[in-house]
């Protein structure tokens, strides 16, 4: 019987493409067949049904009502383990929410408690509200009020959507408030700029949810990035404003993965992604990211000394200074081979040999005979042509020239030329190979500096950084330009482009712009225009801060700004801006007017409990979130298919309409019309 059971699950599925582990169709996704259970999808219990012996075992009627027996299909599955299934899922080293893998969860989580959140009245997450307090009247006047600084609490909500809430969610959208900034300022979009294949060629900076534009951008640029680095919330619950009560370890995850999925399909082939993040997550996001990409480095980075460390905020004798954290580097092929580069180190004085071809002949030089240290460094790193050091650990050499090696014991006054398999010439003297200075040169703002090969501890001085550098004043979380600047030069050439959809206060960008990348930004906050487009602005302009002088920036370029034209998230803005109950309640009537709600949300019953006392008596905080589950997420940005519909009428403008149109036109089409023209 049971073996007839799974082979009537197995027929019965058949025609279902999302419960299979392979595509070969013998192997069943235990996991994700309980998910779409659980969650009673129509067609999954209608294939349970279409089946006389499925229908018999796990349906009972009652009343004239089938209803189906969850706890008996989930035994079944469990203890039979169809197919093997069970054993593949229970053998995965993954990551779980306590009922499923979380690489099989379908849930989406929208929005999210950003760490460097920057609060109401451009509030900053490190500063609070002054408020003074009358201390003795015979006191000077001088210490007549104590200042104190009381932090505000305020909740920032995630919403989480299930996979049968999910329907128009990630169509194209809509983008309005199109704005060119050129070196002679702010000008209309008359047109949107391609590369010569018809890919968009503006660097883009796009205010909305990350989610949503990342799937709308994927209508575009799927296949063209080179570059991804993100430095996303670190979900550390020390950040000054509360989490609602639904955010935890697991929505963190899932909110990781809803972006990491798509931003992995606009992965170029031999694109890359960069992650930072510190101890609070970094085990369960590199476990997630190595299900999604190829590992390539797990970078540990010192981002603050033992002195620059508030004591005051350590507990003493239960953690110790929080200096490094990490950066996981990942490829999307296996095959990827980064830029080699150079790190700032102190100079190797075993560099001594000067060595001169002249009259058919080596002259070497042991200039450590002429030169102390100080003097020796400074005509090294200054003349680097003809210096090297020599080297006689040799054992993973080649086979030809450890007998070159050899041969050269025997003469030490002998240079002996060797050409490797590379074709490069390689000198060989006393047993050991002469090794270049000038492989081993840095050189920024025309000053010459030892360097050794990059490696995955990066301890240098690449979080040396100012709290204001490139105009911008972000207390948290602002990444340092030499930092950004590193993983470019790693991982791109010269007109890649590079994406950031955490892009904070900027850097990114800025650094990007500086570089000659192509580059795209996104960003939900407000801040952006006044951080992010302000900072870019600056660059423009040639503001000489960060790399400015080292990759010699002289100002130039530009950019795009645009937004996702907003619908739903106009009104769950109004929400959270409520400052009381009245408010709620004026704000009620708009909402059901004017936007999209749950098509299950009684208006009527709502509408008589936001009257009652004891709604009025609960936290404010609790209040908006009642009334945010209301919206329809679908809606929160109007779809380029639905723009002209008389119900987004105000959203966007006849230009937003037009560039939007364009902004989708495929790559095809639009080289075909450069080539018409």
């Amino acid at each position: 019987m049971n073996t007839d059971l799974q082979a009537a699950l197995t027929q019965a599925l058949l025609s279902h493409d999302k419960v299979w582990a392979n595509e070969e169709k013998t192997v069943l996704a235990k996991n994700i067949l309980l998910d779409l259970v659980e969650k009673t999808d129509p067609t999954i219990i209608g294939l349970l049904l279409g089946n006389d012996d499925l229908k018999r075992h796990f349906f009972v009627e009652i009343n004239g009502v089938l209803v189906f027996k969850l706890q008996d299909f989930r035994f079944f599955l469990d203890k039979h383990s169809v197919n093997n299934s069970y054993t593949k899922y229970a053998n995965r080293i993954g990551l779980t929410d306590g009922n499923r893998f979380l690489k099989d969860s379908s849930d989406i989580v929208l929005d999210f408690p950003f760490k460097d959140c920057v609060l109401n009245g451009g509030q900053s997450t490190e500063e609070g509200e002054e408020i003074y307090f009358k201390r003795n009247n015979d006191q000077s006047d001088s210490q007549l009020y104590t200042k104190l600084t009381r932090k505000r609490q305020e909740i920032f909500f995630n919403q989480t959507l299930a996979f049968d809430e999910i329907d128009r969610l990630f169509d194209a959208k809509a983008f309005s408030k199109f704005t060119r900034y050129t070196a002679d300022g702010k000008q209309a979009v008359g047109e949107i700029k391609r590369h010569a294949d018809g890919t968009i060629a503006e660097n883009l900076i796009i205010k909305g949810n990350n989610l949503i534009a990342l799937h709308s951008l994927a209508k575009q640029f799927k296949g063209k990035v080179k570059l991804i680095y993100i430095d996303p919330p670190y979900n550390t619950g020390n950040d000054g404003f509360k989490y609602n009560d639904k955010f935890n370890h697991s929505t963190w995850l899932t909110f990781m993965k809803n972006r990491l999925e798509i931003a992995k399909t606009l992965l170029a082939d031999d694109g890359v992604i960069f992650v930072q993040c510190d101890d609070n997550e970094q085990a369960y996001l590199k476990i997630l990211m190595d299900e999604l990409f190829h590992h390539r480095e797990t970078i540990v980075a010192l981002t603050s000394t033992a002195s620059g460390v508030n004591a005051v905020n350590v507990k003493r004798g239960e953690q110790m200074f929080k200096l490094k954290e990490y950066i996981l580097f990942y490829s999307k092929s296996p095959k990827f081979r980064f830029n080699p580069l150079l790190i700032k180190s102190s100079f190797n004085s075993n560099y001594k040999y000067e060595v001169i071809f002249e009259n058919g002949e080596y002259v070497i030089t042991d200039l450590k005979s002429k030169m102390n240290n100080t003097e020796l460094e400074e005509y090294c790193l200054n003349n680097p042509k003809n210096i090297f050091s020599l080297e006689k650990n040799n054992s993973k050499a080649g086979e030809k020239i450890k007998q070159v090696i050899e041969i050269s014991k025997t003469n030490n006054k002998e240079v002996i030329e060797f050409e490797n398999s590379f074709g490069k010439t390689i000198l060989v003297y006393d047993g050991g190979v002469f090794i270049p200075l000038q492989e081993r040169i840095l050189t920024e703002e025309n000053k010459n500096f030892y360097g050794l090969l990059i490696s995955d501890l990066w301890i240098d001085e690449v979080f040396q950084t100012s709290s204001s550098e490139g105009g911008v004043t972000f207390k948290k979380g602002k990444k340092p330009e030499k930092l950004i600047k590193r993983i470019i030069e790693l991982a791109t050439n010269e007109n890649d482009l590079v994406l950031d959809y955490h892009l904070g206060s900027g850097t990114t960008a800025a650094v990007a712009h500086k570089m000659n990348r192509q580059y795209i930004g996104i960003e939900q906050m407000d801040y952006i225009e006044t951080l992010a487009v302000e900072r870019l602005k600056k660059v423009i302009d040639g503001e000489q801060g960060g790399i400015s002088k080292a990759v010699n920036w002289q100002g130039g370029g530009e950019f795009v700004y645009a937004e996702l034209a907003p619908f739903n998230e106009t009104a769950k803005q109004q929400i959270l801006a409520c400052e009381n109950s009245d408010g709620i309640k004026t704000l009620f009537n708009e909402l059901c007017e004017r936007y999209f709600l749950k098509y299950n949300v009684s208006v009527n019953e709502f509408s008589q409990i936001i009257e009652e006392p004891e709604f009025q008596s609960l936290p404010l905080d609790q209040q908006k979130q009642m009334v945010l589950e209301m919206l329809d997420l679908n809606q929160m940005y109007v779809s380029l298919s639905e723009m002209d519909d008389e119900q987004f009428a105000g959203c966007l403008n006849d230009d937003d309409k037009a560039l939007s149109r364009e902004f989708y036109q495929s790559a095809k089409n639009q080289a075909e019309k450069k080539d018409g023209e």
